[in-house]
C-alpha cells in the first residue's frame, strides 16, 4: 500500500520501495521526484484504508450471474412477477451501504 499512497500523493512519482512496513522501508527517488515524508505517506496509507474499508459492503454484495439475472428478467416479463428485482434487493437488503 506504499506505493499507491506515493501515487496518490504524486501521480508522477518515480520511485522503487523496497519493504512493505512504512516504518522499516527503504524508499529511493528516482528522476528528480521531490521525496515525500514518510509521515506524509503514512497519513495517506490511513485515509486509503479508511476508503477501502468504507466500501466493504461492495465486495460484500454477490449477485447473481449475467446468465441467470437475464433469464430472471426474461421470465418476469413473461409471467409479470419481480424474481430479478427480488434477488438483487436481497443481495442489497443483506450488504447495505453504510449511512
Amino acid at each position: 500500500m506504499i506505493i499507491e499512497a506515493i501515487f496518490k500523493i504524486n501521480p508522477s512519482a518515480k520511485v522503487v520501495v523496497r519493504g512493505t512496513d512504512i516504518n522499516t522501508c527503504e524508499i529511493e527517488w528516482h528522476n528528480g521526484t521531490t521525496p515525500i515524508s514518510k509521515a506524509d505517506i503514512e497519513a495517506k496509507m490511513v485515509e486509503l484504508q479508511a476508503e477501502y474499508d468504507a466500501k466493504q459492503y461492495q465486495r460484500d454484495r454477490v449477485y447473481p450471474s449475467i446468465q441467470e439475472q437475464l433469464d430472471m428478467q426474461y421470465w418476469d416479463s413473461v409471467n409479470g412477477t419481480t424474481t430479478w428485482k427480488d434477488a438483487v434487493a436481497k443481495v442489497k437488503a443483506d450488504n447495505p451501504k453504510p449511512e
